[in-house]
C-alpha cells in the first residue's frame, strides 16, 4: 500500500476475483460477483471519511453518536462497465449523488473518445469516487478525472477491480493527487491493451455481449 495505490487483499475479495477471472463463469454469476466485490471494495475506498457527532436518543438514553460529516458523496461511473461497480457501492451509500462519463477506447490508437458527461453539482464540496472495473492503459481513467476536475472536483478517489502497472503509472503521472483502490495489479497489457492475466472485457462479461 502507498499513498497513491491501495490493493485490497482481503480473502473474500481475492476469492471472488478468482471466480470472476475464470473464463467459464456465467454472465449472471459474473454480475453477481461484481456486485458483491464492489461492497467489499467500497469499505476501503470510503475509509477515512470525515466524521462528526450528533445528539441522538437510543431506547435507553441520549448520546453523542458518530456520523459522516459534510455533503453527500458523489459517485461517477465510467460507462459502461463502471455501472457494475456503481450498483454495489450505491447499496452501501444510497444517498450518494451519481454522475456518468461515457468514454470508449479507439481500438487503433487506444485513446479515449468521449460521448457523454453528466455530473452532480457542487463537486468541490464532495468526496467524488470514480468507478471503472478495469484500469488498463489509464488513458480513459485519466480523461474521466480531467472532466471531474474541470467540473470542480477536488477530493477524488478512483475505484477499480483490476489494474495494470501501465495504468497505475499513467494515473500517477496525470493525477498524483487521486488515490487508487483496487483488488489486484496484474502483470502487463497485451498489444490490444487488455490486462493480462486479467478477466477479459468486463463490460462484455457483465452484459453478455462477448
Amino acid at each position: 500500500m502507498t499513498d497513491h495505490l491501495t490493493i485490497v487483499d482481503h480473502p473474500l475479495v481475492q476469492h471472488k476475483l478468482t471466480l470472476m477471472r475464470e473464463k467459464d463463469t456465467s454472465t449472471k454469476t459474473f454480475r453477481q460477483l461484481l456486485r458483491e466485490i464492489s461492497h467489499l471494495l467500497a469499505y476501503e475506498v470510503t475509509r477515512n471519511l470525515p466524521m462528526t457527532t450528533k445528539e441522538i436518543e437510543t431506547p435507553l438514553c441520549a448520546m453523542s453518536a458518530p456520523a459522516i460529516e459534510g455533503k453527500k458523496l458523489a459517485l461517477v461511473s465510467i460507462l459502461r462497465a463502471g455501472n457494475g461497480l456503481l450498483d454495489g457501492v450505491l447499496e452501501l451509500v444510497p444517498a450518494a449523488r451519481v454522475g456518468f462519463i461515457g468514454l470508449y477506447r479507439d481500438e487503433e490508437t487506444l485513446q479515449p473518445v468521449q460521448y457523454y458527461c453528466k455530473l452532480p453539482s457542487d463537486l468541490g464540496n464532495r468526496l467524488t469516487i470514480a468507478v471503472d472495473p478495469m484500469l488498463a492503459t489509464g488513458n480513459s481513467s485519466a480523461a474521466a478525472v480531467d472532466l471531474i476536475k474541470k467540473a470542480g472536483g477536488r477530493n477524488i478517489r478512483f475505484l477499480c477491480l483490476l489494474a495494470a502497472p501501465e495504468g497505475v503509472a499513467r494515473m500517477k503521472e496525470a493525477h498524483p493527487d487521486v488515490p487508487i483502490v483496487t483488488a489486484a495489479v496484474d502483470n502487463f497489457l497485451d498489444d490490444r491493451g487488455y490486462i493480462v492475466p486479467g478477466l477479459g472485457d468486463a463490460g462484455d462479461r457483465m452484459y453478455g455481449t462477448k
